[in-house]
């Protein structure tokens, strides 16, 4: 056992932080972390090493270390179910390390699949359930020296998730089996007994009960309509609806001049969408920028939170998994040279923005679907003297192998991620109602590591930046339309 985790901890050493951009790679680290040591720390405790853990202990403290626990291994199988619902995945092949027919060296074991399924089953989460614990029955049936324990777990979960998803025939057979193999387990009489009764109120008669079983059932929704959003979602995140020919014929792109200081250095604009508009500015943050807003955030990103709307304060949501840190505008130079250029690249008062947000999304990582603007009856916006937030400015300072799309839902639109690139939209129309179109999320990494930057710019100085319309439907042609002609057949440079 030592040896293994030895040479488990000689893998990791090797790989670096490589062993955290695929997530089977990622979850057995945890798993290493969390499960593995406890075993080590336990035999360790039964001689003499108690001196040698407690060194352990203290070293941890002294040098800020912070081990995961058994919620961040939940967490992780948490990740997996995400990303197999998102993007597709088949059960068979994560288990044996495939994303998308790409092998790594990885498999995972009849235990290391029971162990995601349990995360699964303890959320009564019976759909993926169902997959993981199937897998790890399938798995510990093959292997040469299966722990009889880890069996009887894996048979009388799965036989329960069997029986959740409709599959009541077959969660009776398989418990009948493990009353077989282990005469004594405490559970199954009970269990039997709650599966033939189920079977009776479904109209089936005693000697009916283990004949013409039907095919497996799993179903992620019981109602499937009302999930509309939730599979467009997951289809933008996959890349599978494209843009319109209609709309692409539209969609142009030109340097962005209309300032003294860009006349020599213009910015490089493509326009993505139009209705609402969305830009991507390219190349407008360095490598060397990006390296040190990194290195100031890194030791300082705690686990992300949202503003609840009932107590007014920041809490951690499981619709947003992912770490951040807010940077002050006087924190570093680098936090005022990107204010400067936000400016220049917006042409909006950024006197009334809020701090410079930096994120980074790792296994699983997502922000589901959500506005950046308040709502008009929110009390949050009431206590908000510069008003709500205008736009949204959001540089990629990473590009993920897989994933970390940005996905606009209403109008069906997904920007993937380009390192040094920023993406930019309105929040609200021009009247300064919410724009409903901007629906949006960020998609989860499926491989790689995701680093963002993004500034919330609010209404307050833009009313001579960014005036109301003489009419409702009023909306910008490109960024800082004030009326003027269109880049696309003029030069974008102020008169």
């Amino acid at each position: 056992l030592i040896k293994d985790y030895q040479t488990k901890n000689k893998q990791i050493l090797a790989e670096g932080a490589n062993s955290l951009r695929n997530p089977i790679k990622a979850f057995l680290l945890i798993k290493h972390l969390v499960i593995d040591w406890k075993i080590i720390e336990n035999l360790m405790m039964q001689n003499v090493a108690k001196v040698f853990i407690r060194r352990i202990a203290e070293e941890r403290i002294k040098q800020k270390i912070k081990y995961p626990t058994e919620e961040d291994l939940t967490g992780a199988a948490t990740a997996i179910f995400r990303l197999q619902d998102v993007y597709k995945l088949n059960t068979k092949d994560l288990s044996n390390g495939k994303i998308f027919d790409v092998g790594s060296n990885q498999n995972l074991s009849a235990r290391d699949c029971f162990l995601i399924g349990r995360a699964a089953y303890r959320a009564k989460d019976y759909y993926h359930a169902l997959l993981w614990m199937q897998e790890a029955y399938d798995k510990v049936q093959k292997e040469s020296e299966p722990s009889f324990e880890d069996l009887q777990d894996i048979m009388e979960k799965l036989s329960f998730a069997l029986f959740k998803q409709g599959n009541v025939k077959r969660a009776l057979l398989l418990i009948e089996q493990l009353k077989e193999i282990a005469p004594n387990h405490k559970r199954t009489a009970k269990k039997i007994k709650l599966y033939e009764e189920a079977l009776k109120k479904e109209g089936f008669k005693p000697n009916e009960f283990r004949e013409n079983i039907p095919p497996m059932e799993n179903r992620r929704f019981e109602d499937e309509t009302r999930y509309r959003t939730t599979h467009i979602y997951e289809a933008l995140c996959r890349n599978e609806i494209p843009i319109g020919d209609e709309e692409i014929s539209k969609l142009y792109c030109y340097y962005k001049q209309d300032h003294p200081y860009l006349l020599l250095a213009p910015f490089k604009v493509e326009i993505v969408r139009f209705d609402p508009l969305a830009v991507i500015f390219h190349d407008v943050i360095s490598n060397e920028e990006i390296s040190i807003i990194q290195e100031v955030s890194h030791s300082r990103l705690e686990r992300a939170q949202v503003v609840s709307p009932a107590t007014r304060r920041r809490e951690p949501a499981s619709f947003r998994i992912s770490k951040n840190v807010w940077l002050e505008n006087n924190e570093h130079e680098i936090v005022e040279r990107l204010n400067r250029r936000i400016h220049l690249m917006t042409n909006l008062d950024l006197k009334f923005a809020e701090d410079l947000q930096i994120a980074n999304y790792g296994i699983g990582g997502y922000y589901d679907v959500h506005y950046d603007f308040f709502m008009k009856d929110s009390p949050l916006l009431e206590s908000l003297p510069q008003g709500n937030r205008i736009a949204t400015v959001l540089f990629y300072m990473s590009q993920p192998e897989i994933g970390g799309a940005t996905a606009f839902i209403p109008i069906k639109t997904t920007v993937l991620p380009s390192k040094n690139g920023a993406l930019f939209w309105y929040n609200l129309v021009r009247s300064g109602e919410g724009d409903h179109r901007t629906h949006h999320a960020a998609c989860p990494v499926l491989v790689g590591i995701k680093w963002i930057a993004n500034k919330w710019i609010h209404e307050a100085g833009q009313e001579f930046l960014r005036p109301c319309g003489l009419k409702e439907t009023d909306q910008e042609a490109f960024v800082g339309d004030l009326g003027g002609p269109v880049p696309k057949d003029h030069s974008n440079i102020r008169s």
